[in-house]
């Protein structure tokens, strides 16, 4: 009987494992230095898994190579990769979010192939601000007195809260206490900016006499979180902004609100729920208001903070604010993203995300209906398709009872259950995620661009082996 020792003594040394024939796939991909690391790291798997008791025999040189190569493979992939989202999500956080339009792309491009003005005065020919690229534009297109731009809403509640109430308390109703994807809870950012949260009414009622009992000499700020991703229904009551802002100006507190979504167009006139629009909240009290670039403004991952000229001030003269401050992609990205908004028409055809929102079922319907019969076509006979009427989502915590109309393709493979289908389109070149209904594949045309339903006939058949 072999013992451990017998094992980790079968192992061979670094330099045997580096002569196999086997690692000449990658050897060109790597410096020779680079090449000794990697198979160390996977040397030292193995003998962890020895003395673990995971391993009963040292792995032949073969299948170390393999592993070697396997572990090259992971760190050669290109990631992110471009996907096909067919699951009728707009806003999907684990696909990435908003898809950026072309003008974005293009300013994009521009930045990062050369030297630009990120932090330059052209006029003055002096040292410059980087936020002076959307400042101005995200106070146009607001409302407000001035603006900032940090790299997501979580930072920009963070550092708001920071700059206004640290040490202090802020006021927050009970059923405002939010909680977002990723762990993200409105108490623990609290926490960590040094605030400290007052609970204020209840879960299900808070009213205005809830907020003016609270206020007590150590409140800084009063927080208003808008409840993009569920909603309280019944027995409820809160207590509007504008008269949230009326106590703020009796007891001399500014109001903050964090939107979440930040819509800056009105998605209810393309038969969306209503969502609170940025402006709207400015002008009915709010004396700030954070929100996110990634979701309803459709550009890049962004967290936008505007409103009153010196409470602003107070959050870019924080240190904490170039902690948390965006690149100059992403600055580009934006100020492309809300030069758009200048013409709220343009938005609506520009931006993905709200052409995506836009798009009729008659659109849809055929789309739908011709990409069926071009997957039918393509199929050699193994392949049904059907159009139905499903449900899309916008995703990304925003309007969670927005039920949006939408078609999609059902499909079926002979010899193939959707099950495997879905594996095999999803981890083909380009991956196309679907879901999965009824026992069939679903393929929603609400997220699929046209670019992308043209070349989904061949990826399925490819897919399917047909």
């Amino acid at each position: 009987m072999t013992t451990p020792r017998d094992q980790l003594r079968a192992i061979p040394a670094v330099e045997i494992l580096l002569r196999n024939p086997g690692l000449d796939s990658i050897r060109n991909s790597f410096s020779h230095m680079a090449l000794v690391r990697l198979v160390r790291r996977v040397l030292a798997d193995v003998r962890g898994e020895v003395l673990e008791g995971r391993l009963t025999e040292a792995p032949a040189e073969a299948e170390l190579t393999d592993r070697v190569v396997a572990e090259a493979g992971r760190l050669l992939a290109p990631g992110p990769l471009p996907m096909i989202n067919a699951t009728g999500v707009i806003l999907h956080t684990n696909l990435g979010r908003a898809p950026l339009s072309l003008a974005a792309l293009e300013a994009v491009a521009q930045a990062a192939a050369g030297y630009s003005n990120l932090e330059y005065d052209l006029v003055r020919g002096v040292r410059g601000s980087r936020q002076s690229h959307v400042e101005g534009l995200l106070a146009f297109l607001s409302g407000a007195e001035a603006a900032l731009a940090v790299n997501n809403n979580a930072a920009a509640v963070l550092l708001a809260l920071n700059s206004l109430a640290d040490g202090k308390e802020v006021l927050v109703s009970r059923g405002e206490l939010v909680e977002i994807g990723g762990s993200f809870r409105i108490p623990d950012i609290m926490k960590k900016s040094g605030a400290r949260l007052v609970e204020v009414g209840t879960t299900n009622k808070t009213h205005r006499s809830d907020f003016e009992k609270a206020i007590g000499p150590d409140t800084a700020l009063i927080l208003k979180v808008h409840t993009s991703n569920y909603r309280i229904e019944g027995f409820t009551a809160d207590v509007p902004l504008a008269e949230m802002g009326e106590i703020g100006a009796a007891h001399g507190l500014p109001v903050m609100v964090d939107v979440g979504s930040g819509a800056l167009v009105d998605v209810s006139t393309r038969g969306v729920e209503k969502e609170p629009l940025v402006s709207e909240c400015l002008a009915q009290g709010a004396d700030l208001v954070t929100f996110s670039g990634d979701k309803l403004l459709g550009g890049p991952q962004a967290g936008l903070v505007v409103g009153r000229s010196d409470l602003v001030r107070r959050l870019k003269d924080n240190p904490l604010a170039r902690c948390v401050r965006l690149d100059k992609l992403s600055l580009a990205a934006l100020a492309a993203t809300l030069r758009s908004f200048l013409d709220p028409e343009n938005a609506w055809h520009d931006i993905p995300v709200l052409a995506m929102l836009a798009r009729t079922e008659d659109e849809l319907q055929a789309s739908a209906e011709l990409l069926a019969a071009e997957l039918v076509a393509g199929s050699s006979g193994r392949l049904t398709a059907e159009v139905v009427v499903a449900q899309a989502a916008v995703g990304g915590g925003a309007l969670p009872l927005a039920g949006l109309a939408t078609r999609a393709v059902a499909v079926q493979v002979t010899g193939l259950t959707p099950d495997r289908l879905e594996r095999r389109l999803r981890q083909g070149v380009p991956p196309i995620l679907v879901r999965i209904q009824n026992d069939r594949v679903l393929f929603d045309l609400r997220t699929i661009s046209p670019a992308e339903r043209a070349a989904l006939p061949d990826l399925v058949s490819r897919a399917i082996g047909s």
